[in-house]
């Protein structure tokens, strides 16, 4: 219940007023409902002579409240008896029986009515705050998680809270309310025996909690496994030509088979446990009311108490009445087990701590860079895992304008260099700086925003062309668009596609080649129109003639800007400012293209081991 209390305290706040709603109507179908039955048993006793007691009129103040209250009810029905006749009478108890059933049943409609919007806001809000915290988290965080467990955590975890945890709201608010109702009208009639009830419900409820222990641990590792077959799933079909072109289809197939057949044990065994519920504490409520009756039929044949055989009845009405709330709320209990434990995974990210944090007291980003920021790099030194170094000492100032590449082997740093400038990643040692301030001391938002990315695998979403293009430019009109395309020589292909501007682009830019692909998240970069442009390796994967083009695009882009370019093909950024080489995460050389090969390093070996190729 622990878990429970703070799943409330943390999801439930906005949506007080629904709690507040909905414990009212609660408290008041559980009244009308002791009043139907309590307003019932009297009646039928005068009727059929159970009572012949001669009741007179008390005048209200003569006795203790509760006793006038009985008395004067008693000869009320009397009087309505002797006036109209036992058969209309009773026609007027089934009336007034109806009456009080209808506005029980629009106060437990109402209870529930106030409970859906919480029901359903808090899976909203549970769901907004994961995807939230997914596309806020650092880049790193997804290096030690599978994508495919990402989105079970998003889709199935949160599906689980939303059929266990959120579905289970409306029982909690209301079968804790009912219990306590009827077992106040039980103390009432009978101490004696509502104290016996208390000594077995606990039992009952040891007996069910033993049963239901393992459900949250089970539940847990259900999801866990569920995680693991969405992963597997979703690097199937990202892999399927490796798959395919490696004849694994048998292999990856008993891999997943292995997977699901482990999910489905421990699905059964969860959901064996689950079914044992309902029939275990229909049992044991059974076994609760015949001792009841046992134990109650007997004091009263022994005198031991003042209740009556018909006050008898209506105790066991008001017992077994508490059966069914009883039954629901251990069902919820199991049910909120399962819950906790999707709970639990979904913290995982919730919870996860965000290292790229914007400063308390940031620095204002100039506003007017027209010939783009100036950059610089002073003894950096960066590792990923805290224990190898991938950048060492790194020093490097890029001038506002300047175009600089970087260069070197794979696994040299190149990427990892670019990537501390946005802060993707923050420096271990040193500091990385923007127009003179370390990229630390400015919101995360405005150091961003003057930066433009190019990426070796373009990223388009699956939406209009004109829409890949805009991202991030809500603002841009369809001329400032075409005009950004143009740039970027993807006009002339965009419009002859079938809708032009407003075609769709496929899952991942399916609908396109590599090369136009690349242009329109050109386009997208020219569109942007940042002061500091960062390109990594833009046209390393390209074919030559959509290399060609890609390039003018660049070089139209790179106009009056700071540009850092990470290069595989050396041939590319020839006419650089000024290039870096780098090797086992230091600068080696630094220069021009000639001034490099002059030196007749590491530069030159690599353009001669290029022309060789």
């Amino acid at each position: 219940m622990k878990d429970l209390f703070l799943f409330l305290r943390r999801f439930a706040s906005p949506y007080k007023w629904n709690v507040a709603g909905s414990v009212f109507f609660n408290f008041l179908t559980m009244g009308l409902t002791v009043f139907s039955f309590a307003f019932i048993m009297p009646i039928l006793r005068i009727l059929f002579n159970l009572d012949t007691t001669s009741y007179v009129w008390q005048p209200w103040g003569s006795g203790q409240f509760q006793d006038v209250l009985i008395n004067n009810f008693y000869w009320s029905v009397t009087q309505i008896i002797s006036s109209i006749g036992p058969v209309w009478t009773l026609a007027l108890m089934a009336g007034a029986l109806i009456v009080a059933t209808f506005l029980k049943v629009m106060a437990a409609y109402l209870s529930e009515y106030c409970v859906i919007p919480m029901r359903n806001g808090v899976v909203t809000d549970i769901r907004n705050q994961m995807y939230s915290k997914i596309v806020s988290l650092p880049i790193g965080f997804y290096t030690h998680e599978r994508k495919g467990d990402i989105m079970s955590r998003l889709l199935g975890d949160v599906g689980e809270i939303e059929a266990s945890v959120a579905a289970s709201l409306a029982g909690l608010l209301k079968n804790p309310i009912q219990i306590i109702g009827y077992l106040f009208v039980m103390v009432v009639l009978s101490w004696k025996l509502t104290i016996f009830v208390f000594i077995l419900l606990p039992i009952a409820g040891w007996i069910m909690g033993t049963v239901g222990k393992k459900l949250k641990v089970k539940s847990l590792e259900a999801q866990n496994m569920l995680g693991t077959i969405l992963s597997t799933a979703e690097e199937t079909i990202g892999g399927l030509k490796v798959v395919k072109a490696f004849n694994a289809e048998k292999h990856m197939e008993d891999v997943f088979q292995g997977e699901t057949d482990d999910y489905r044990k421990i699905s059964n065994s969860i959901q064996r446990r689950w079914s044992l519920a309902h029939p275990m504490s229909e049992f044991l409520g059974t076994i609760a009311v015949s001792v009841v009756l046992w134990f109650g039929g007997a004091i009263i044949i022994n005198g031991e108490t003042a209740i009556d055989a018909p006050g008898f009845i209506y105790y066991m009405v008001i017992f077994y009445s508490i059966i069914n709330p009883a039954k629901e709320l251990t069902k919820v209990g199991y049910t909120l087990r399962k819950g906790m434990a999707a709970l639990q995974r979904i913290d995982k990210i919730l919870g996860a701590e965000n290292p790229i944090k914007d400063p308390e007291n940031p620095v204002e980003m100039p506003k007017d860079l027209k010939d783009g920021g100036s950059v610089s790099f002073k003894n950096v030194s960066f590792s990923y895992d805290g224990e190898r170094y991938v950048l060492q000492d790194i020093n490097l100032e890029v001038k506002a304008g300047m175009t600089v590449a970087l260069v070197g082997q794979s696994g040299s740093g190149k990427s990892t260099m670019v990537d501390l400038i946005p802060r993707f990643w923050d420096v271990v040692h040193g500091e990385v700086e923007v127009e003179g301030h370390p990229v630390e001391a400015y919101n995360v938002a405005d150091l961003r925003g003057v930066m433009g990315i190019v990426n070796q695998e373009p990223i388009l979403f699956n939406d209009t062309i004109f829409n890949n293009i805009a991202f991030g430019s809500p603002e841009a009109t369809l001329k400032d668009v075409e005009e950004a395309a143009k740039i970027a020589n993807a006009y002339e292909f965009i419009i002859d596609t079938e809708d032009g501007f407003q075609t769709m682009a496929g899952d991942r830019g399916s609908r396109f080649s590599g090369g136009q692909r690349q242009r329109i998240s050109i386009a997208r970069a020219v569109l942007k129109n940042p002061p500091i442009l960062i390109l990594d390796e833009a046209t390393s994967a390209l074919d030559t003639e959509s290399e060609r083009l890609v390039q003018e695009a660049l070089e139209r882009l790179m106009k009056n800007r700071t540009t850092i370019v990470v290069a595989h093909r050396l041939s590319t950024i020839a006419n650089a400012d000024l290039i870096c080489v780098l090797q086992e995460g230091r600068i080696v050389e630094k220069g021009t293209h000639q001034q490099l090969i002059e030196l007749n390093g590491v530069y030159r070996h690599l353009v001669e081991m290029q022309r060789l190729k």
